[in-house]
């Protein structure tokens, strides 16, 4: 086997994708963070992700939300912490397991979702029109492969 030297392992074919992926990460996380910030909401990009999660369920575990927002555990509470002093969230015991605990909008976090979510969906549909269906359908497709590696 040939030794990898730092010129070697910067000619991967892998190399233009990975950061062509990093760059799209961090376009994509400015302009979310960017779309909160403009709305009014008060909210960060994270707190909005819980709110979007949550909105239209009966309640989501912890488990669930981290799963759906991929924001990690350690961070989810302190962001669920924060939705509850602004009087967004609830959370309780699960009645069947009390090990689990339920998370739900209050009523004030189901109309700011309801005010909020269609904004931000027409904001980001914006940045997406310039691309077909099948650009969509392949792009995810695409995605869902790569994210599949890891």
């Amino acid at each position: 086997m040939a030794r990898r030297t730092a010129n070697t392992a910067n000619q991967q074919a892998f190399i233009p994708l990975m950061t062509e992926l990093q760059r799209a990460h961090q376009q994509f996380a400015l302009f979310d963070a960017e779309i909160h910030r403009l709305s009014g909401s008060g909210l960060t990009a994270p707190q909005a992700k819980v709110i979007f999660c949550l909105g239209n369920t009966d309640g989501m575990t912890c488990n669930d939300i981290t799963e759906k927002t991929l924001i990690t555990k350690g961070t989810l509470t302190g962001v669920i912490d924060r939705l509850e002093q602004k009087g967004l969230v609830k959370r309780w015991g699960d009645a069947d397991d009390g090990r689990r605990i339920i998370v739900d909008l209050t009523k004030a976090g189901e109309r700011l979702y309801q005010r909020e979510y269609p904004n931000y969906i027409a904001r980001m549909q914006a940045r997406f029109n310039g691309l077909s269906a099948r650009d969509l359908e392949q792009g995810a497709a695409l995605l869902g492969r790569i994210a599949s590696q890891f």
